[in-house]
């Protein structure tokens, strides 16, 4: 399936890509929140996989953001909310920067979709600067309920997802490429229902709960095993690329 207007209208972006404080929104907010707080004052910003560019948009005012989509239909859409964004038609595994140039690269949701994520990891590692920050999150197979949801569960949903991997073959790769995990963690169980005979909505309230206060409070608390998806923070070491 491409990456076009036919992807993002049936999947996450569906009916929300502009709703404010939907769970898309909420979730932008936190990314967006972790770049500032641990990323370079001032400093240049790359989203690789940056769909309709609601992410990149809000953090112009901080950092001199970069965006690449493998989808020019996408690049064309994200104009209209993130306008100061340079914005590249590249594919992950082939970024057209020079080396050493960007504070903080995010890849939120992308190596799933990928072929050879190692290879994107390691041109991540070649565009990032010394202390550079990497902000990585993909589908957690590590999950607790994903048991429970067997083939329904969201890793296992798109057809696009073909590399999933368990968090410790991402740490592995992130830590070939050069750069040194400070904080892994997860995003909160979303994706109900999980039990059979409880009501979806109460589902969503008691588990959604936890997942619901890191997203607002933007303080990672949640651990590995809590949560649909793998989120990491790692820093470029100084002896990389």
């Amino acid at each position: 399936m491409p990456f076009d207007e036919t992807y993002f209208s049936t999947n996450t972006y569906k009916n929300v890509s502009t709703a404010r404080f939907s769970q898309y929104w909420w979730s932008n907010r936190f990314y967006a929140i972790l770049a500032r707080r641990h990323g370079k004052q001032a400093g240049r910003l790359l989203e690789i996989g940056s769909g309709l560019g609601h992410l990149a948009g809000q953090l112009e005012e901080r950092f001199e953001t970069h965006a690449t989509e493998v989808n020019f239909w996408a690049l064309g859409q994200a104009k209209k909310v993130a306008e100061a964004t340079c914005r590249v038609l590249a594919t992950a595994e082939d970024l057209p920067y020079r080396g050493n140039c960007f504070d903080v690269v995010i890849l939120k949701h992308v190596v799933e979709h990928l072929e050879n994520p190692g290879k994107a990891l390691e041109e991540v590692g070649r565009v990032s600067a010394s202390g550079g920050l990497l902000i990585l999150a993909t589908p957690n197979l590590a999950s607790r309920q994903k048991p429970r949801k067997g083939g329904q569960w969201i890793g296992y949903r798109d057809p696009t997802h073909i590399s999933l991997k368990e968090p410790g073959e991402w740490l592995a790769l992130v830590r070939k490429a050069g750069f040194s995990p400070f904080r892994v963690f997860s995003d909160g169980f979303w994706d109900a229902p999980y039990l059979k005979y409880l009501p979806a909505a109460l589902q969503k309230v008691i588990f959604g709960f936890p997942g619901g206060i890191q997203a607002v409070s933007a303080i990672p608390f949640l651990p590995l095993q809590w949560g649909e998806s793998m989120l990491l923070l790692a820093r470029k070491d100084q002896s990389g690329y």
